[in-house]
């Protein structure tokens, strides 16, 4: 593969070219060149003029049904739901059929994604079939590649096997990702507890669920590392999809303290609050749910403040079949591969750099990936889009649509992905 790409926008905070307007020279997967004017004799050339280009994103949470559930998604489509969406690097929850808690499961996945433009990174579970009840075989699954482990879908409810957990992992330096749920509260739950649930009817799931696992995950990782030696840029408890203004301060006052810790929050919770449900759209129906107005500025200061470290898609397909019920019978989801950079754009109240900086820098910090930046030399993992374009949601390369914002007018474009000697460029 060659290509010149002239006069995109590097936005790489990390990169010594980072704002600059350049040619890009791409040959065998590696940046031959930045600058003016690169000769182009015999090389295909794009005209970038007007887009910028940074490392490949990375995806912190995706479900990819496969295996098991391969009619609502697969290993080919959730690639390509990804590639348009601008990610080149995804992490693929463990809730599949079989669960990620065996060797096979992972490498099967693992070997699916091998070289192609979209790298599938696993995070396996950290119990059998994660019920919650017995554990897997950690370090069995940490050597055969596991990029972290969680129960994804399920939170771990029980306090004994959380704290286990951390201390389990803790010399392998691996990483637990928790999303913070007490069950018992949000049993039967349909949507956030509050003005709009008790106007339409509807069991509330109460914002403290979330508020108490959460204490009690922050807890428990300072009672583990009592008394010993811990970086706290290398983050050994992940927060994933928090969802209220006490979260947002929890995790602050972590962080204050020091402790290892990290969070994320799904774009798609930027975009609406609970008041947006009244149409009882299922499309809208998503756990954690839509919460207050007050919630939604929360997670908005978070992410400036740096509270909050990455955005995730928490792109989540069902079928038809799942979704095209009545409101309490239908799934819990949204795809949002596709839609999370437009959401940002359009609802974080960040700036472009500061999106592409969670969507990358953040994001591999947090997982232990190599640093990647935009400099001659550097391999081509490389994400190109223009944050003022404004476009319709008309297609979705996902096999599931359960998305809200299909036939939507959104703002910020995905033009093209490279990676692993791959290049794709969109219309």
């Amino acid at each position: 593969m060659k290509v010149i790409v002239r006069s995109v926008r590097i936005v790489d905070k990390i990169s010594p070219v980072n704002g600059q307007v350049l040619d890009l020279f791409i040959e065998d997967g590696i940046i031959k060149q930045v600058g003016n004017d690169i000769n182009a004799t015999g090389i295909e050339t794009i005209d970038g003029n007007g887009l910028s280009v940074s490392p490949g994103w990375v995806d912190m949470r995706v479900a990819s049904r496969d295996p098991g559930f391969e009619h609502k998604e697969d290993l080919i489509s959730v690639r390509a739901a990804a590639s348009h969406g601008g990610f080149t690097e995804i992490v693929l929850l463990p809730n599949s059929e079989p669960v990620v808690h065996s060797k096979d499961t992972l490498n099967y996945i693992k070997q699916s994604g091998r070289g192609g433009l979209v790298n599938l990174h696993v995070a396996a579970a950290v119990t059998k079939k994660t019920e919650g009840v017995d554990f897997t075989e950690m370090i069995d699954l940490h050597q055969a590649g596991a990029i972290a482990f969680t129960d994804g879908e399920h939170a771990v409810q029980n306090s004994d096997l959380f704290l286990k957990t951390i201390l389990y992992l803790r010399p392998l330096e691996a990483l637990l990702m928790n999303r913070p749920e007490d069950r018992q509260l949000t049993l039967y739950g349909q949507m956030h507890e509050g003005v709009t649930s008790t106007l339409i009817g509807m069991k509330g799931i109460p914002a403290l669920a979330e508020e108490m696992m959460l204490h009690r995950d922050l807890k428990l990782l300072e009672y583990a590392l009592e008394n010993s030696t811990y970086s706290a840029e290398k983050p050994i408890l992940h927060i994933s999809l928090i969802s209220t203004r006490r979260a947002v301060e929890l995790i602050r006052e972590a962080k204050a303290k020091g402790l290892p810790v990290s969070c994320d929050v799904a774009a798609h919770q930027l975009a609406f609050a609970d008041s947006d449900l009244i149409g009882f759209d299922t499309n809208l129906k998503v756990n954690p749910p839509f919460r207050s107005a007050d919630d939604t500025e929360a997670l908005r200061e978070g992410l400036a403040d740096g509270t909050i470290d990455a955005i995730v898609s928490d792109h989540n397909p069902h079928d038809e079949e799942s979704k095209n019920l009545e409101f309490d019978h239908a799934d819990f989801g949204i795809t949002g591969l596709e839609t999370a950079f437009s959401l940002s754009v359009m609802h974080s109240g960040l700036s472009v750099d500061d999106i592409v900086e969670k969507l990358t820098t953040q994001a591999r910090r947090i997982l232990r990936l190599p640093e990647s930046t935009i400099e001659e030399g550097g391999v081509a993992n490389l994400t190109f889009f223009s944050s003022d374009s404004e476009w319709t949601f008309e297609k979705s390369y996902s096999k599931s649509k359960n998305t809200p914002f299909l036939g939507k007018n959104l703002k910020g474009k995905v033009r093209g992905v490279a990676n692993n000697n791959k290049f794709e460029w969109f219309e």
